[in-house]
């Protein structure tokens, strides 16, 4: 299993999560034996946003005796009320709330402390400016939770929040569909109507990768799948199925993207995702499904698939065209991503312009134009 840095927190984290939410859904026993799996394959993060008592216990049951190994996304603001979950700010149930997770996860401390499911500026003013963003600094400095997130399917309220000085994480929803669709403040609705001429990554989305890569702050991923929808051609808006492992694969090209936590039911579906690490080439090309989409494409845009390889200069093309596009969104190439650049074996004014890459390229990105201005912008 690979591991990737998780921004600023420093954790390195499997690149392939565990989302736990259909664990109550099950026996205790078999629940308790998928995650401990899924630990057995490499997989060392896990998210309990889950506010009811079984799925908790769960969690806590499975990962009791390799507490150190598992690095828990736990949420604060999720709450069992009267046998529902409901999302609350009021204290009155959110300290009980998270008192109740740190003792059925176990180990004393939660390593990531999310705030839970801002989705509205109304919601997130509330959090910023009350007792409820007193409540999760007094954690943190308690030691009771190691890190502070925040979890957010909003891309603008994802760019605020990576914008404090506090957040060092996000748990952002992204999948192919996600990302052509604009900031909306209700999921529900954001595909009640679909726009057949949408095409490319929406331009808050966009933006919000490369600020959180800019300032180093992790992604982990939810909604990978799109709730199974995109395995479906007749449900899919692109008119096409993707495979598990080609979603996941677009997840973790998105920059600053460290794991996409994906919903097991079974020891199997564990074992299929895991398949992604020994996966071909081929079989995680994701680019030419989009690029012969009936409905849709990111046609002109860089996506970031590696498609262009091989360079005959050694150049990570995929790379690059990441630094370019973070360096073009501000009036100044940022010290941090100036510095990164610099650490590339291989520069952009080494292109031989040959213009290969291009032929390779499912959605005619002008790559040798890219690396002659990726040159120019970094004093090459």
């Amino acid at each position: 299993m690979q591991l990737r840095r998780l921004g600023k927190t420093g954790l390195m984290v499997s690149e392939i999560g565990f989302g736990g939410e259909w664990l109550e859904r099950h026996d205790e026993a078999e629940s308790i034996r998928t995650v401990r799996h899924a630990g057995e394959c490499g997989i060392n993060l896990i998210d309990c946003w889950m506010p009811d008592p079984k799925s908790r216990d769960i969690i806590g049951k499975a990962i009791a005796d390799r507490r150190e190994h598992w690095i828990v996304q736990g949420h604060i603001g999720s709450t069992w009320q009267n046998g529902q979950y409901v999302r609350t700010r009021d204290m009155q149930f959110v300290k009980p709330a998270f008192e109740d997770l740190l003792q059925r996860i176990g180990g004393g401390y939660i390593d990531l402390g999310m705030i839970h499911y801002v989705d509205s500026m109304e919601d997130w003013n509330h959090c910023m400016n009350s007792e409820y963003i007193q409540y999760v600094h007094e954690l943190h400095r308690q030691g009771l939770i190691r890190h502070i997130g925040l979890s957010t399917h909003n891309p603008i309220i994802a760019s605020l929040a990576a914008q404090t000085d506090f957040i060092e994480m996000i748990l952002f929803s992204i999948n192919p569909a996600f990302d052509m669709k604009p900031a909306s403040e209700d999921l529900n609705t954001m595909f009640a109507s679909y726009d057949q001429h949408l095409s490319g990554i929406d331009a808050d989305r966009a933006a919000l990768y490369h600020l959180c890569e800019e300032r180093d702050i992790g992604i982990t991923v939810m909604k990978g799948f799109f709730g199974g929808a995109l395995f479906d051609p007749a449900r899919s808006p692109f008119g096409v199925a993707f495979t598990p492992v080609q979603l996941i694969h677009y997840a973790l090209t998105r920059p600053a993207v460290a794991s996409i936590l994906c919903g097991y039911d079974t020891t199997e579906q564990v074992d299929q995702a895991v398949a992604y690490e020994h996966a071909t080439d081929d079989e995680k090309d994701y680019a030419s499904v989009i690029a012969s989409a009936p409905l849709h494409s990111y046609l002109g845009q860089c996506t970031y698939c590696g498609h262009c390889k091989p360079c005959p200069a050694g150049i990570d093309i995929a790379m690059v065209n990441k630094f370019y596009d973070l360096a073009i969104q501000q009036t100044s190439v940022p010290e941090s991503v100036r510095s990164h650049y610099a650490a590339l074996t291989h520069k952009a004014s080494e292109c031989l312009h040959c213009r290969g890459c291009e032929s390779r390229c499912p959605f005619q990105v002008s790559i040798s134009d890219r690396m002659f201005k990726t040159a120019g912008l970094f004093g090459e």
